[in-house]
């Protein structure tokens, strides 16, 4: 084998080694805080960092309450921006693997470069996705929400018609909302909506439903 091959293989090696033993550690913390309630192993300690959430709505109280005004209307905001889908005009089901690449080195602390700009892998070797995502237009919303499981996230995508807010809308149904990203929707590989994205092994499978009037809550 020649000697880039070896390295390679052994940087490649390295890589896997360190994530497994990674995923590993995260599963023994949460079995030891599980196992915590019962039972204490090793010295303990008072925790003396302030509590994020107490600090956040400390800041949050010193804020003015005029600060709405400023940033103007919701439906302006960049950050509320859904990438667009077309309608779903057939039912299918598609498999998508999502190759990441590098635009960086990846170096050890030694300097020495792990992983080279323009390495190319796919993350669900390394990391799972947990939940399905349930992509619609706002107009299929309630077909969502009798579709999706209470631990599915449900993202809109912006359509041909007015854009939806997806606070407003979430806070109406009782539910958290999400927009498409840009960068999902291309990382994914997504055209049309509904679509259901779930994981299976290293791919993300796909189905694209078709309702019987695109953009409508009915089958």
């Amino acid at each position: 084998m020649p000697a880039d091959s070896r390295m390679l293989s052994a940087r490649v090696a390295w890589f896997q080694a360190s994530t497994v033993a990674a995923l590993l550690i995260a599963s023994l913390l949460v079995a030891g805080a599980a196992h915590g309630e019962t039972s204490t192993i090793g010295r303990t300690f008072p925790i003396v960092e302030t509590d994020a959430l107490a600090e956040i709505e400390a800041k949050a109280a010193t804020l003015s309450k005029d600060l709405g005004p400023k940033f103007g209307p919701r439906s302006r905001w960049t950050a509320m921006k859904s990438a667009s889908l077309a309608p779903a005009m057939a039912t299918r089901r598609r498999s998508v693997v999502p190759f990441y690449t590098l635009d960086m080195d990846v170096t050890l602390p030694d300097g020495r470069v792990l992983y080279p700009k323009g390495f190319t892998f796919n993350p669900l070797t390394y990391v799972s996705l947990p939940q399905r995502l349930v992509i619609v237009h706002a107009g299929e919303l309630e077909w969502a929400l009798k579709t999706a499981t209470p631990t599915d996230w449900i993202l809109l995508a912006a359509g041909s018609g007015a854009a939806a807010d997806p606070i407003a809308l979430g806070e109406k149904v009782g539910r958290p909302l999400f927009i498409l990203e840009g960068r999902v929707k291309e990382r994914l590989g997504l055209t049309v909506a509904p679509v259901i994205v779930r994981q299976v092994g290293q791919k993300l499978e796909l189905t694209e439903i078709r309702l019987s009037t695109p953009g409508s809550a009915s089958r």
